[in-house]
């Protein structure tokens, strides 16, 4: 069964960096399209930012000019590199997958907090 595992979340203050990673299984990071979402306690969870497939890398307005993702063909390794993160990126990051229209995978999640 292909499985999404993320890591790199933690506590990072406002105008600081972080770097999440995301390991996956059977090749998915590289065949399929991929991306980060985010999760708000009482929010919905919103796309921040996906690559590869048919479609062209997408930034969710907000984090535009401040998050990069990338894919790492040596390693097999998705990252969200987030800049001058603002206290309203905050919440849990989930690793995502979509191989064809209907097929998905996600991860467990990591959180990011953020202190003013």
């Amino acid at each position: 069964q292909v499985r999404l595992v993320e890591s790199g979340g933690g506590s990072v203050q406002a105008g600081g960096s972080l770097k999440l990673s995301c390991v996956g299984s059977e090749n998915v990071l590289r065949e399929c399209r991929a991306g980060w979402y985010r999760q708000a306690p009482g929010q919905e969870r919103v796309l921040v930012s996906s690559m590869g497939g048919r479609d062209s890398t997408f930034y969710e307005e907000s984090v535009k000019g401040r998050f990069i993702i990338s894919h790492d063909d040596a390693t097999d390794i998705l990252y969200l590199e987030m800049n001058s993160v603002k206290t309203e990126d905050a919440g849990v990051y989930y690793c995502w997958v979509q191989c064809g229209r209907t097929i998905e995978y996600w991860g467990q999640g990591t959180r990011v907090s953020v202190s003013a």
